[in-house]
């Protein structure tokens, strides 16, 4: 990817300092993955993991230092979407905010196509 491309998925700066102070946790060298999977209440819906090997093709990205990875099938259904993390009152959660999705469930965590 050229200097000139935007990244297809980014990483807000809330989600950056949650996913570093989750990993710092973590044996050295662990990453989070998101993927987006088949399933939920609206057909689709994304799975968060740490893990300790990335593939060849993931899209890898920052966040303060730790990688957050995204294989290329997931990137995808993902383009143009940020990872951002929301604690409000009802509760914390990792949050994708993506422009593709053309309904979501009122979890949050399926979304459709």
């Amino acid at each position: 990817m050229s200097a000139t491309e935007t990244t297809p998925v980014t990483v807000s700066a809330r989600a950056a300092k949650k996913i570093a102070a989750i990993l710092a946790k973590e044996p050295e060298g662990a990453m989070l993955r998101v993927a987006v999977e088949g399933g939920g209440c609206s057909g689709f819906q994304y799975q968060f993991d740490i893990v300790k090997d990335r593939e060849d093709d993931d899209l890898v990205l920052d966040a303060n230092g730790y990688s957050v990875l995204v294989d290329s099938v997931s990137v995808e259904y993902m383009t143009g979407s940020e990872i951002d993390f929301s604690d409000e009152l009802i509760g914390a959660a990792f949050k994708i905010n993506n422009p593709n999705a053309t309904a979501s469930c009122g979890c949050g965590t399926s979304f459709s196509l």
